[in-house]
């Protein structure tokens, strides 16, 4: 059974705007959420630091401040249940790069593409990404 994610719309938004102010470098953070039988609910999108060297071309989150934010979440009695980020100029697909640096299995990793106005979410087997449909409440 595939699994929906579903994001708040709250969670929508916050990556949304966050993407539009970052542009044109990407910007990246944590999803905090539960998971049940038939979905995965996104409740929380916290934003971290990018602090990749070429942050145009990729994301890299701020270790301190994506362990902070991880805190945050558990202490609200959310789990981590993916990341985010943005492709200022690309589509809502994970890249090489994307697929390279994937390192948290069972992770859902939501790509905001600006030029589509989208997001897309894949989960991380660990070996590569298997596409979600995705539901904005």
């Amino acid at each position: 059974m595939t699994r929906t994610l579903s994001i708040s719309r709250d969670g929508y938004e916050t990556m949304l705007e966050r993407a539009h102010e970052g542009a044109p470098r990407e910007v990246c953070g944590v999803l905090g959420g539960r998971r049940t039988a038939a979905s995965v609910l996104v409740e929380s999108a916290v934003p971290v630091p990018n602090v990749a060297d070429e942050p145009r071309a990729r994301y890299e989150l701020d270790p301190e401040r994506q362990l902070a934010a991880i805190e945050s979440l558990e202490e609200r009695g959310e789990e981590v249940v993916g990341f985010y980020h943005s492709h200022p100029d690309g589509p809502a697909g994970p890249s090489a790069t994307d697929r390279a640096q994937a390192t948290w299995p069972d992770a859902h990793y939501v790509i905001v593409s600006l030029p589509e106005e989208s997001v897309g979410a894949w989960l991380w087997t660990g070996e590569r990404f298997l596409e979600r449909p995705v539901e904005i409440d």
